[in-house]
C-alpha cells in the first residue's frame, strides 16, 4: 500500500468526525461574528496608539470582543502578555494574597508553571506565602471527583485550579463536559472561591468555553488557538468581572488597571486573527485526527484515541527510543514553510527541567497554532504534535511523515 492510499483510507474513515469538527467551526464562526457586530467593531479600532494608550478604543473593544465571545463578564486581550505562562503568570499574582491556598485538581501543572509556583530564589508564589496542593488523577487520567470532594471539606482554599491540556503528561486533555462536571463537583461541595482554568490549546475546539460551564476564570495565548495564526504575541485573561478587575491591576499597576496600555503597530492582526480562528482551530483539529489515524493504523500509540473527536488541538504519538522521537520531531521540521533546512538540536529551555526538542517552522516563532511539534528528552518518548494552519498543509506533512517511517 502506497502513502497516498494509506492517507486516502485514513480521510475516508474520518469523514464523519471531519464533518462534526466543520459544524463546531461553523457555529463558532458564528459567535466570533455575532461578538464583532455586536461591539460594533470599525476600523478605527484598528489604529495605533502609544504612551499612555489612554481612551485607546482598539484595546477596549478587543477585549469586549474576547469577552462576548467566551460567555464572560469581562477579558483583558493584550500583546503585553508574552506567553500563556505569563498569562497564567499575571492572573494567579493577580488573584492571589499571602497567605491564599490552591488546589489543583488536573495533577501535576505544565513544567514552565512549576517555577511559578514552587521556585526559589525567583519571585514565585511559594516565595509570595501562597500554597499549591496538587491531586494527583485517577487512574483513567481524570480528575478524582472524590478527592476533591474531601479536600475541599479539610481545607478551605481561596481557588481550585484546572489545566484542560494535558501539558508534556500522556493523558488525554479535558473536554468541556468534563470541565463542567469538575465546576459542578466543585461547587456542590460548598466551594465559593475562584475556579480558575488554563485554557491553553482548547479555545474552539468545542461550542462552548469553560466559562460557558462554571469557570470565573480563562486564560490562554495568542499564538495559540485563538490568535488565528495571525496574532504575532500576546494573550488573554477573561471571566468575571471582579477577578478580572484584579488580573488588571498586575498586568499594569493597582492604580490604573486597564485603563494604560499602548500598542503602537495596531490591532487589525489581533482582530483578524480572532475573526479567522473557529476555522483554523478546526483546520489543526482535522490534521491531528489524520496523523493519530495514520500513525495508529501503523502500531504506534498515541493520544487521543482517534475514535473520538478531539479535546484541543494537540496530538501525543509514543516511540520506543529517543532516535524515534528525534527522527519524528526533525520530519516535521523539514515540511515546514519557514527554516525547513534547519537540523534540529535538543536544548535547555528556560522552564523546563530537561533538554526539549522543538519543530517550530512557523511564521511566528513558537506558534503553537501553526503546524509544530515537540517533545521533552525523557522517558516515556512522546512527541506533542500540534496546530496546522490549513489541512492541506497537515495533510503533506503527514505524507512526508509516512514516507520517512516507511522509508520510502
Amino acid at each position: 500500500m502506497t502513502v497516498e492510499e494509506r492517507i486516502a483510507g485514513a480521510e475516508m474513515r474520518l469523514r464523519e468526525k471531519f464533518a462534526a469538527i466543520d459544524s463546531i467551526a461553523l457555529y463558532n464562526q458564528e459567535k466570533v461574528l455575532s461578538a464583532f457586530r455586536a461591539e460594533r467593531l470599525a476600523l478605527r479600532h484598528f489604529a495605533p496608539s502609544t504612551g499612555y494608550g489612554y481612551g485607546d478604543e482598539g484595546r477596549d473593544v478587543l477585549g469586549k470582543v474576547y469577552a462576548r465571545a467566551f460567555g464572560a463578564e469581562r477579558a483583558v486581550v493584550s500583546p503585553a502578555i508574552l506567553s500563556g505562562t505569563h498569562a497564567l503568570t499575571v492572573a494567579l499574582f493577580g488573584l492571589l494574597r499571602p497567605g491564599d491556598e490552591v488546589l489543583c485538581v488536573s495533577g501535576m501543572p505544565y513544567d514552565t508553571l512549576r517555577g511559578v509556583i514552587w521556585g526559589d530564589g525567583n519571585g514565585s508564589l511559594k516565595e509570595f506565602g501562597v500554597s499549591f496542593d496538587v491531586l494527583p488523577l485517577d487512574a483513567n487520567g481524570k480528575v478524582d471527583l472524590t478527592a476533591v470532594r474531601n479536600a475541599l471539606l479539610h481545607k478551605r482554599y481561596k481557588m481550585v485550579y484546572l489545566q484542560r491540556s494535558r501539558g508534556y503528561e500522556l493523558r488525554d486533555s479535558f473536554t468541556i463536559d468534563e470541565i463542567g462536571a469538575v465546576c459542578g463537583c466543585v461547587r456542590a461541595s460548598g466551594f465559593d472561591g475562584c475556579i480558575f482554568v488554563d485554557n491553553c490549546y482548547g479555545e474552539f475546539v468545542e461550542e462552548r468555553e469553560p466559562t460557558q460551564v462554571g469557570a470565573d476564570i480563562i486564560v490562554g495565548s495568542l499564538i495559540k488557538n485563538p490568535g488565528g495564526g495571525l496574532a504575532p504575541t500576546g494573550g488573554y485573561i477573561a471571566g468575571g468581572e471582579k477577578y478580572l478587575l484584579q488580573c488588571e491591576n498586575r498586568l499594569t499597576a493597582p492604580s490604573v488597571g486597564a485603563e494604560v496600555g499602548s500598542y503602537a503597530y495596531g490591532y487589525q492582526l489581533y482582530y483578524q486573527g480572532f475573526f479567522l480562528a473557529p476555522h483554523v482551530v478546526a483546520q489543526a483539529l482535522k490534521g491531528a485526527l489524520l496523523i493519530g489515524q495514520c500513525m495508529a493504523e501503523l502500531g504506534y500509540e498515541n493520544y487521543p484515541s482517534v475514535d473520538r473527536l478531539p479535546p484541543d488541538i494537540t496530538r501525543a504519538v509514543r516511540f520506543d527510543t529517543e532516535k524515534q522521537l528525534t527522527d519524528f520531531i526533525q520530519s516535521v521540521q523539514d515540511v515546514s514553510p519557514v527554516d525547513s533546512f534547519v537540523k534540529l538540536e535538543a536544548w535547555d529551555m528556560p522552564g523546563y527541567d530537561c533538554k526539549v526538542i522543538m519543530a517550530a517552522g512557523t511564521f511566528n516563532s513558537g506558534a503553537s497554532i501553526e503546524l509544530s511539534a515537540d517533545a521533552p528528552i525523557r522517558e516515556p518518548y512522546v512527541a506533542y504534535f500540534q496546530g496546522g494552519l490549513t489541512y492541506e498543509h497537515c495533510k503533506l506533512a503527514v505524507r512526508e511523515i509516512l514516507k520517512k517511517l516507511l522509508h520510502e
